[in-house]
């Protein structure tokens, strides 16, 4: 459970860095937005470089893109 914890934590957080709006695309649709996010953390806890992101994220508030190593895709 606390894996899936920081990954909830850090797909959020790059989102977030990367300028996509949960909030807004979870108003406009919130099902599919659900799902999506659901689907972004999944991958997020296959990650084997979780340590890496949360540095990136700690050291960053803004990214221009998500680091390669990243298994999701952002707008």
């Amino acid at each position: 459970m606390r894996k899936m914890a920081q990954s909830t934590e850090l797909t959020h957080g790059m989102a977030q860095r990367l300028g996509y709006d949960l909030a807004e695309t979870t108003r406009r649709n919130p099902e599919g937005q659900a799902i999506a996010f659901r689907a972004a953390v999944m991958r997020c806890t296959q990650c084997r470089q979780q340590e890496d992101c949360k540095q990136l994220q700690a050291c960053n508030d803004r990214l221009d893109q998500a680091p390669d190593y990243c298994r999701n895709t952002w707008l």
